[in-house]
This record gives C-alpha cells, sequence and structure tokens, in this order.
C-alpha cells in the first residue's frame, strides 16, 4: 500500500526474470537462486581444493626439499657473508660491523686451543721444572684473554655507540667476544675483512 512505485517495478522485473544456465549473465536484479556462503564456509572450501591435489606424502616430501633448499642457501651465506639468508643471530648492519671489528684484529682468545694443546702436552711430562712452567702458562694466557676481551669489548661499544645511536645493539658485544674465541679460519659466517683493515 504504501511501497514506492520505483520498488514495484523493480520486484516486478525480477519476477520476470528468466532462470537461466551459469554460462548466461545473469540479470542484476533477478534473484540468485540460492544464499551467499559464509566466509568461514568459503574459505574452508578453497582450502580444501587446495590440498586435495597434494597427498600427505607429497607435501612431507615438498616440505624437506624446501627445508634442505633454505639449509643449502644458508651454508651458502655463512660462506659468503649474503645478508639475505643469514641466521637471525648473525643478521643486520650491528651484527655485520661487530663481525668485521672482531675479525680486523688480531685476539689472543682466538690462539687458545692452540696454547691449551701446548700447556696440556706440558704438563703430561714427568718432569717438574715443565709442570711447573705449564701452569704459570695457564694462568699468563687466561689473564691475556680477560684482559683482551676487555680491550676489545670497550672499543668495540664506543664504536657501536657512535655508529649505530639508534638502532638496538643488544646482545653485539658477547656475539663479537664469543666470535673472538673461534680461530679466524673456523669462523661462521666467514671474515669478509683482512687483518688491520678497517671496519
Amino acid at each position: 500500500m504504501f511501497r514506492s512505485r520505483a520498488k514495484d517495478e523493480k520486484a516486478q522485473a525480477a519476477d520476470k526474470a528468466p532462470v537461466t544456465d551459469s554460462s548466461q549473465p545473469r540479470h542484476p536484479e533477478a534473484p540468485k537462486g540460492r544464499p551467499t556462503p559464509k566466509r568461514s564456509a568459503a574459505q574452508s572450501q578453497r582450502r580444501s581444493v587446495a590440498n586435495t591435489s597434494m597427498t600427505r606424502k607429497e607435501a612431507a616430501k615438498r616440505q624437506r626439499e624446501e627445508r634442505r633448499a633454505a639449509l643449502e642457501r644458508q651454508r651458502q651465506a655463512l660462506a659468503s657473508g649474503d645478508e639475505r639468508y643469514l641466521p637471525a643471530r648473525d643478521k643486520g648492519p650491528v651484527r655485520r660491523f661487530a663481525r668485521d671489528f672482531v675479525d680486523s684484529r688480531f685476539n689472543i682468545a682466538e690462539f687458545f686451543l692452540p696454547m691449551a694443546v701446548v700447556i696440556l702436552v706440558l704438563s703430561m711430562v714427568r718432569v717438574a721444572a715443565l709442570q711447573n712452567i705449564a701452569l704459570l702458562l695457564w694462568l699468563v694466557v687466561i689473564v691475556l684473554i680477560v684482559l683482551d676481551s676487555f680491550v676489545t669489548a670497550f672499543r668495540l661499544k664506543k664504536q657501536l655507540n657512535e655508529r649505530f645511536a639508534g638502532e638496538n645493539k643488544r646482545g653485539a658485544v658477547a656475539y663479537a667476544l664469543m666470535r673472538s674465541l673461534q680461530m679466524r679460519r673456523l669462523r661462521l659466517p666467514k671474515p669478509q675483512v683482512k687483518r688491520g683493515e678497517r671496519p
């Protein structure tokens, strides 16, 4: 009774619209003939269609291949220093600078393993004088490593504060000190600077 003429005309046009198959374009005012699916139902249907094309065995095989490819990329990045594929602990300009800072200088700590072997051999010889020398060498080596680590940490912290004032530097000094304990040729990522070269 109170409906407008425009609404009546639209309703009549919708009723008169012929039912056609899905290949023909539907009249914009004609009823759809089915309810609109909920978003969750539509998403689950899309997922099921995407997942049905691959069996569990194929999915596991694909995952293994992807993991193997990622590990290979990471291995190559550790050798070349490519930032994109490095592990999370090695990424970023702060960590890169810390690595370069350590790699560009001589560190007493990196010679710890060879010195430890020499001292161990001396301590095993059953000569009192050599055993006393081995014990003294242990003390000297430990004191030198501690002093060198303090100097390295102090200088690195100063450089980091100057170069990366607004960035997160947490853990960078400890990261550099751990690297300084490794022999240069065994360090990963591989050193990208020469000794004496300014980072």
